[in-house]
């Protein structure tokens, strides 16, 4: 029996682990020296990789590790971490029907580019390279679109869409100091909607944190969640929704969701408890503000209404998810496991389902299964 046991469950949220030498079959020549992926941490990643590399040429330690992958190792050492092979192995044995599949480090060469040309080059070769590593149809490449330049954006999209690719992760932060619901994005918007092809909104770019100000408070700086000195800390945790929330409401105030009314998106790793307020406020503002706001006025649905037709929204496994859909619904919310990043817990279906226990099989089906289907625009599968 499978770790979903049975179940219909895609996956809205698992990454690759790339390695030193990811891009070097996908970049341009002339970019190669500008994908760098690792600084001071290269050589701890790289005796990882290499560990993880002699395990595979072991067949005792390989079928260990593909056991239970989900409770086993995690980061680079997990089976199946930038092994496309082994990642079509572990998502078998996981019993997943799908899983979409983010970056870790490999956006790195497009957010230091020195210039666009460099920015773009990056992108296109990351997509190309997401891409290779999805060859199972199972795995679902989230490919990445810089919107600094809308033009290059609308072309590296349909390259990557083109490619396979099946869905668009954006900045959740404003492109090119311009709004996302800005009228120059709106072909790369539309694009998005007639393909079929969902925007997604992930932590990492444009998430915000604790501003630098407060973290001068007289002590030395605390570990990361991982125990390093870069990524997620608790002032920063609680501000995870805070540029979900910005860029949603443009593109609500700005018309996108109205113009595109087939567009969906996904935010997803920015948890999900504070969807149903983040509803209320939305109409409360309206009622308050379309009085005068001719904005607002010309919209034909509250706020909250573009946000349930389009978007979904992935919870942590420690948040409570029947509390949310007794608030906001059963159609907003879908499982991740993270796959292989720790913070998804080595048993992220057990959590949810003690989260979800007292909720009817109609409801956990859309959780697991439904939502997401919708999400992708993928024909409805049967629950079992």
């Amino acid at each position: 029996m499978t770790y979903a046991n049975g179940r219909v469950v895609h996956d809205a949220d698992s990454h690759v682990m790339e390695t030193a030498d990811w891009f070097k079959p996908f970049a341009e020549a002339e970019d190669l020296g500008e994908l760098k992926l690792f600084g001071s941490e290269s050589s701890r990643i790289d005796k990882i990789v290499t560990d993880a590399q002699a395990r595979k040429r072991d067949p005792e330690a390989s079928a260990k590790a593909a056991e239970h992958p989900i409770a086993g190792t995690k980061g680079w050492g997990a089976f199946g971490a930038f092994d496309g092979e082994e990642r079509t192995a572990a998502l078998t044995q996981m019993g997943f029907a799908s899983q979409l599949v983010f970056p870790t480090v490999g956006l790195r060469p497009v957010h230091s580019a020195k210039d666009s040309a460099t920015r773009y080059a990056a992108a296109r070769a990351y997509n190309r390279a997401i891409g290779a590593f999805c060859a199972d149809k199972r795995l679902f490449a989230v490919a990445f679109a810089p919107l600094e330049d809308a033009a290059e954006a609308v072309k590296v999209a349909a390259q990557a869409i083109d490619a396979g690719c099946k869905a668009m992760l954006v900045s959740s932060a404003a492109p090119g100091e311009r709004s996302p619901g800005h009228p120059d994005f709106d072909p790369f918007w539309q694009l998005l909607s007639e393909r079929n092809v969902p925007f997604m909104l992930h932590i990492g770019s444009g998430t915000m944190t604790q501003p630098k100000a407060f973290q001068n408070n007289g002590r030395a700086r605390s570990p990361d969640l991982h125990g390093g000195g870069e990524n997620l800390r608790f002032c920063d945790y609680i501000m995870l929704w805070y540029a979900p929330q910005i860029f949603l409401t443009a593109m609500i105030y700005d018309g996108v969701f109205e113009r595109f009314p087939r567009l969906r998106g996904g935010v997803i790793e920015s948890g999900a408890g504070w969807v149903p307020d983040f509803l209320r406020q939305l109409d409360i503002a309206h009622r308050a503000f379309s009085r005068t706001d001719p904005y607002l006025k010309q919209l034909p649905l509250l706020p909250s209404e573009y946000i349930r037709r389009a978007v979904k929204f992935t919870p942590f496994p420690s948040e409570d998810i029947s509390l949310m859909i007794s608030q906001a619904g059963a159609d907003l919310f879908l499982f991740s496991s993270d796959y292989p990043h720790p913070e998804g817990t080595s048993d992220p279906l057990g959590r949810f389902e003690r989260s979800l226990a007292q909720l009817d099989e109609t409801a956990k089906d859309k959780f697991y299964r439904g939502n997401f289907e919708a999400m992708m625009g993928m024909s409805p599968s049967a629950p079992h």
